[in-house]
């Protein structure tokens, strides 16, 4: 017997241009590629391996710095490697991150991004 797939999201997700990035810490020590992002989270590639202990806040931001919003809190939801070819050692990892309480100019500004930035649903 099949289970029947639920949606636990509570925001829509939308897909960004590849030049929206999203960087941990106060020094960005993982920065990563954004896959979707919604009004509650986010998902992002980055390399390395997992640090349960790092930042609890995320910048988001354009190469071309057309948008940058920081210090957004998180929490971790997922972070697992993501499946390789096999011709490379460089280890390239899927995180889901939760947003925390976001001050009223953070969701503006989230929310702006959407509107201006989103390229379809996820």
């Amino acid at each position: 017997m099949e289970k029947e797939w639920v949606e636990r999201r509570k925001h829509q997700r939308f897909q960004v241009p590849s030049s929206s990035f999203a960087g941990l810490g106060p020094y960005f020590g993982k920065v990563g590629r954004i896959l979707d992002l919604s009004m509650g989270g986010l998902a992002f590639r980055y390399i390395g391996l997992e640090d349960p202990n790092g930042s609890s806040y995320i910048d988001i931001f354009m190469s071309d710095l057309d948008f940058y919003l920081r210090n957004v809190s998180f929490k971790t939801i997922s972070d697992f490697p993501v499946v390789r070819d096999g011709l490379t050692t460089v280890t390239l990892r899927r995180r889901g991150i939760q947003f925390g309480k976001l001050t009223p100019q953070q969701s503006v500004a989230l929310e702006d991004f959407i509107e201006e930035h989103a390229i379809g649903e996820a």
